[in-house]
């Protein structure tokens, strides 16, 4: 067995279903075994998707454990030489899986190889080229020149390197993988690839390559958020992780540094607008949507500032009562 696949499943039966579907249809030049993680799906999803591919292995985890516990379930029953992590909003169009396994072959020094994610007609989707670039989105300043200044991009030694993998599709040796000890499981989702690409990369090289292209139906995902602003553009469970991220790759200052930013601008980005709305003659409080819903996500981002302080073990997981992108959206 050269590739064991392994793809995370919640709620979506029929994405899983359509990815395996083009992963057999396209890939000829190795031998591969599929393995789905289920996280408590209520849709019916392993019979249905049993009864489309009866050689799946399915693995029930028997609660919501998010995306790196589940991928480490999947991990420890993979029989491959070489693991690929793949999410189910996704389709093969070509034999791009025997590829990236030649590219790992080729070159001993790559810890892992990406895919270059496409949109469904196949138009390139832009995505973050390295963590320099996606650290600094985590700061709502209108100075993107300043922010260039404090966080420089980092050069690396081709065109094709990166120290940042988009895990909706990552091939990787499973060598590799026992090497550095697989996802963190304090995250239960996003940052934990970005996380992992930080280990990964001190082990190895981490490479895109423009022949090595999948489609990502991100756009389509019914779990998509839309019609968010800018300053609230993050869910609280995305910004939770990656503080986490930050804590762990970049240490405790720069935890606080990014704590010290989202605690002062809740508090002048409310003030300033009971000022505006003073100034135009309307009542003081009456416009303070976005500044309560920053606010109310800065208190949740609180309630993590100890164990995240202090890289404390646990499931950095929001509670639904805290997920306030559905109370106020």
């Amino acid at each position: 067995m050269e590739v064991s696949i392994v793809i995370v499943n919640y709620n979506a039966a029929q994405l899983v279903i359509n990815a395996i579907d083009s992963v057999k249809e396209h890939t000829k030049g190795v031998s591969f075994e599929v393995i789905v993680v289920d996280n408590d799906s209520k849709d019916g999803s392993e019979s249905l998707v049993l009864a489309q591919h009866p050689t799946v292995k399915w693995i029930q985890t028997g609660y919501n454990a998010g995306f790196a516990r589940a991928n480490n379930a999947g991990f420890a029953v993979a029989q491959g030489e070489y693991i690929l992590l793949l999410n189910a909003d996704t389709l093969f169009f070509d034999d791009v899986l025997t590829k990236a396994v030649n590219r790992l072959k080729a070159d001993a020094t790559i810890a892992a190889v990406g895919g270059l994610q496409l949109n469904a007609d196949k138009s390139p989707m832009p995505y973050y080229k390295n963590s320099t670039l996606l650290r600094r989105t985590f700061y709502i300043l209108p100075f993107p020149s300043l922010l260039e200044r404090l966080f420089p991009e980092p050069v690396f030694p081709n065109q094709n390197q990166t120290d940042l993998l988009v895990g909706a599709f990552m091939l990787l040796p499973k060598s590799v993988v026992k090497q550095t000890g697989g996802f963190s499981e304090d995250f239960f989702m996003y940052g934990e690839d970005v996380e992992w690409c930080g280990r990964l990369a001190k082990v190895g090289k981490l490479c895109y390559f423009e022949d090595i292209c999948f489609i990502h139906l991100e756009n389509e995902s019914p779990f998509r958020r839309k019609n968010t602003s800018f300053v609230n553009r993050f869910s609280v469970q995305m910004q939770v992780s990656n503080l986490l991220w930050i804590r762990k790759q970049f240490g405790v200052l720069a935890y606080l540094v990014i704590m010290l930013h989202y605690v002062s601008l809740g508090l002048f980005f409310y003030v300033w607008k009971v000022a505006v709305t003073l100034l135009k003659g309307k009542k003081p409080f009456s416009e303070l949507t976005n500044q309560l819903m920053f606010l109310r996500k800065v208190g949740v981002l609180l309630k993590f500032f100890l164990p995240t302080l202090f890289n404390r073990k646990g499931f950095y997981k929001v509670s639904p009562l805290d997920n306030i992108d559905q109370r106020f959206s």
